[in-house]
């Protein structure tokens, strides 16, 4: 009778006791940890927006953006941004490890993050937008002083002598981002003066200067350092104001995986445009040589990769529509001769597209790699060129031609007309002089199927 009270004292009370160590765990905070380090990427956007969906999954109470980083494209960094400002989760931006920096596109993030954070001997700043590419604009001079008027307000060192020979673009994507870090620095109450001279005169701070000045919100030795003095704050969301528990959390790290790495490899402009140079000539030899298999199945690999690559980096659709009328010229010059002027127009149009290929001047192709390509190119199409020149001179191997001078036999004795043997075939053959068997004769001439002999003998006497 004891063992079975015993028994159903145990029944009962272990949900209970598995309830209990439920109720702990869901109240334990969980902080969920990515680390950015190098530029800013569509490979970095598409890993930041699954490390969010993961935080949400897991029911983060803050996400902590470890971050190292010399900038990089403005259209993935306002991505993140727009990430980060709609996200229902408190977002901990920490520039860490000492040494590490916020630079560039780094700034803005940092400051949209609901919590500003940096490790000691980091730096922030130099925010000012690189030249766009494409085509320049011309100076606007006659507009200066118009432009100059309303800076009468502004701080020295931002006046006209920073504007001078800035074009309209120039001057409509310095004043956006202006904008753009100024209103990211009053929703969360940071120093706004500060953020647009990082902007327009691409300063830098120390993380100690930073916190002095309100850029950020604490300097924090490492992660539990941090965790720790941010508990309890309140941060502005996108509805309302949160709470920040991080006091003995449960850390949820979400480390870089082989498909961010593989964007970031593939992502590469200079990756891109040799993906895409490879592939090219790959399926260039499958279709010179049908049934070689592996350089087409490359080509193909190769060619999709890269137009994936192209799909998410900023690019130039001119450039890229001169280039693959480069590549279609180039080709069509080893199947349609065209004596150098398909392939020739077909390399400067290539290279004129490779020059513009990217809308953005710190993510380019390089010079070097576009020179050896252009080579590359001019190597085949004189390579091409030659082959004709020598099929030319060739003489034909089918057909009556290739039966002229050539050396037959006479099969038996005749007069007139009669057989001759030539390259193991049996021909009728017409000779104005009588032969006879085993005779040596040289073709003439061929009509049909009957062909006009001469003895070899007789050929040469004369």
């Amino acid at each position: 009778m004891l063992p079975l009270l015993l028994i159903f004292f145990i029944s009962v009370c272990a949900p209970e006791q598995g309830e209990e160590s439920g109720a702990e765990k869901q109240n334990t905070p969980r902080v969920l940890v990515l680390e950015v380090k190098g530029a800013i990427t569509p490979a970095t956007t598409d890993y930041i927006l699954r490390g969010f969906k993961e935080a949400q999954e897991i029911d983060a109470n803050l996400i902590v953006l470890k971050m190292d980083t010399p900038g990089g494209l403005s259209s993935s960094m306002r991505d993140i941004i727009r990430e980060i400002l709609n996200s229902p989760i408190p977002v901990a931006t920490f520039v860490s490890p000492p040494g590490a920096r916020a630079a560039s596109a780094g700034t803005y993030m940092l400051y949209a993050s609901h919590i500003a954070a940096m490790a000691p001997s980091t730096n922030l700043g130099s925010a000012t937008p690189v030249k766009m590419g494409g085509m320049p604009g011309s100076p606007e001079p006659e507009e200066k002083p118009a432009q100059d008027k309303p800076e009468e307000d502004r701080s020295p060192g931002e006046g006209p002598k920073k504007r001078e020979g800035s074009t309209a673009m120039e001057r409509k994507v310095l004043e956006d981002a202006v904008a753009y870090i100024r209103g990211l620095a009053d929703r969360h109450g940071r120093n706004a003066d500060w953020a647009e001279k990082a902007v327009r005169d691409a300063v830098n701070i120390t993380a100690k200067d930073a916190l002095a000045l309100n850029v950020i919100d604490v300097v924090a030795v490492n992660r539990e350092d941090l965790l720790g003095k941010i508990d309890g704050r309140e941060v502005q969301m996108s509805e309302g104001t949160s709470s920040i528990r991080s006091l003995d959390a449960r850390i949820v790290e979400f480390p870089p995986d082989w498909r961010h790495q593989l964007l970031s490899v593939i992502a590469d402009p200079n990756v891109a445009y040799f993906l895409m140079v490879i592939g090219f000539y790959g399926i260039l030899f499958e279709l010179s040589n049908p049934g070689a298999i592996y350089p087409g199945v490359i080509g193909a690999i190769c060619l999709l990769l890269a137009l994936f690559a192209f799909q998410v980096l900023p690019i130039n659709y001119a450039g890229l529509g001169l280039m693959v009328l480069g590549l279609g010229l180039i080709l069509a010059e080893a199947f349609v001769p065209g004596f150098g002027v398909l392939g020739v127009g077909g390399i400067a149009a290539f290279v004129a597209g490779s020059v513009i290929l990217m809308d953005e001047e710190n993510l380019t192709v390089s010079l070097p790699l576009i020179g050896g390509v252009a080579l590359v190119a001019a190597g085949f199409l004189v390579w091409v060129l030659t082959h004709i020149v020598r099929m030319r001179k060739q003489k034909s191997i089918s057909g009556r031609e290739d039966l002229i001078d050539r050396v037959a036999e006479a099969t038996a004795d005749f007069n007139g007309r009669g057989r001759v043997r030539l390259g193991g075939e049996i021909w009728w053959a017409h000779s104005e002089v009588p032969l006879v068997q085993g005779q040596k004769v040289l073709v003439k001439a061929a009509q049909g199927l009957e062909l006009t002999v001469a003895p070899v003998d007789s050929e040469s006497s004369s």
